[in-house]
């Protein structure tokens, strides 16, 4: 019967895989095994009583306001199409040289990235705006799909962005937990602006790697990155496209860091900006706004909805004695800490398969996030390192989310085989720089020791 926690994880991973959905997955998975367990008299039903304040608790957590609210600026950016005005800016800019056209979609994306947070948002929007282009300036298939691809999973690192929101959120209370567990009475707290900070440095540098890559590449095949037919463009015109939104970012990004704001006010500043913007630009009409209002509320509806199904799994996973079953397998696990990351990093890549970002936050690190900090892990540094590990696997063939994202937008002239090449060297790239935060740790957590001081 210690098995029935390892036999309801098993269980929801297997219907996800059939193509259930995934909040009524979680809920309605915990609940069967959870009224199985009441029957035969293996599972306390008290569990379940924590429920309702699990659901109140993530309703009324003001860090998770910030989710809305930062989906709500990145609607607004892609349908007032100022972000295509932007691509078109540097892609003129630097398009007259080699790779220029493949730095323009990485710069792009990467602000695109920090205004969305979700992969499949921004590799949809960059493969609708920029394959067609640099397919036509007879781009190597290959790079141009795996440059989209690579920049599209930036929204996992590059912040702000909903994914590390949701995750700080969730480490913020695994690391008072596992403090708890240590008889820490006064736990020190770390939140979603610590892990902006921590990933600011991580992400600039994967930014820059990926530009050097494009650069090195187009150096030593000419003609797989040539340069564009570009028409110029004066300093001012660049700065007309790329000003706004970069200011945008940098004040939401800069208030934070300042701790002028939290994340979920700084959020709304973003949001009101964006409004604001789209409307200077005579890109936001009453029917526009209405289909950016609408999509924000049904994505928000998918995450919360989401949230509470993982709630209800984790107190019925815990109710099964899974967390102590866990414990109990790191502790054995040869290598000490180190050992059991390691194992827990190839357990959420190949979970990054099948589960999306929200669902392993939710559902994963509750389970491991406490344990692993108890052993001595910086929270920062964990954080960090599970949102790049959460990029690379949505970017790895043949599973990988970003992959099909792109798939989906491509021409049919464009083969998946290119789609999986493009990629490798990028997979590479992030490998690397996972293995450089493992060495320097201090990477991810000296600028928030920086700026506590």
């Amino acid at each position: 019967m210690e098995y029935l926690s390892l036999y309801l994880f098993a269980a929801v991973c297997l219907l996800l895989m059939l193509g259930y959905p995934v909040a009524l997955t979680l809920a309605g998975t915990a609940l069967a095994f959870a009224a199985g367990g009441v029957l035969t008299g293996v599972f306390d039903a008290g569990f379940l009583n924590a429920l309702p304040g699990r659901i109140f608790g993530t309703i009324n957590n003001m860090t998770l306001i910030a989710v809305p609210l930062f989906i709500l600026m990145g609607n607004i950016l892609e349908k007032s199409k100022i972000a295509e005005e932007l691509l078109d800016s540097m892609a003129k800019a630097f398009g007259g040289l080699r790779g220029g056209l493949g730095i323009s979609v990485v710069v792009v994306g990467m602000l695109l990235a920090a205004s969305t947070g979700i992969v499949g948002a921004t590799v949809v929007t960059m493969g609708l705006l920029s394959l067609p282009t640099m397919l036509r300036n007879n781009y190597s298939p290959s790079l141009a799909a795996g440059t989209i691809c690579a920049t599209g999973t930036l929204g996992q690192i590059i912040p702000p962005s909903i994914a590390l929101v949701l995750l700080g959120d969730v480490l913020a209370n695994a690391y008072q937990q596992a403090q708890l567990s240590m008889n820490v009475y006064q736990p020190k707290t770390v939140s979603v602006g610590d892990l902006f900070v921590g990933a600011l440095i991580p992400g600039l540098v994967l930014v820059g790697l990926y530009i050097l890559y494009i650069l090195v590449y187009s150096f030593l095949k000419p003609e797989a990155a040539p340069a564009a037919k570009s028409t110029g463009i004066s300093p001012a015109q660049l700065l007309k496209g790329l000003l706004p939104p970069l200011a945008l970012i940098v004040v939401v990004l800069g208030s934070i860091l300042a701790g002028a704001a939290t994340p979920t006010e700084a959020a709304g500043i973003g949001a009101v900006g964006a409004l604001i913007l789209a409307y200077a630009k005579g890109q936001m009409d009453r029917q526009r706004l209405r289909q950016v209002v609408v999509s924000t509320m049904e994505v928000t509806c998918m995450v919360f909805l989401i949230l509470l199904g993982a709630a209800l799994f984790s107190l019925v996973f815990r109710g099964f004695g899974g967390e102590e079953l866990i414990h109990g397998f790191f502790q054995d696990i040869p290598g000490g800490v180190m050992g059991a990351t390691l194992v827990v990093m190839v357990a959420i890549f190949l979970l990054g398969f099948i589960l999306d970002f929200i669902e392993i936050t939710y559902v994963v690190v509750p389970i491991v996030g406490p344990i692993l900090l108890a052993m001595g892990l910086d929270p920062i540094w964990l954080g960090v390192v599970i949102a790049l590990n959460l990029q690379t696997s949505f970017l790895t063939p043949p599973f990988g989310f970003a992959l099909f994202y792109l798939r989906g937008v491509a021409p049919a002239s464009l083969p998946t085989s290119a789609i999986y090449r493009g990629v490798v060297p990028f997979i590479i790239i992030q490998l690397l720089l996972i293995s450089a935060l493992w060495v320097w740790p201090e990477m991810a957590t000296w600028l928030p020791g920086q700026l506590k001081q």
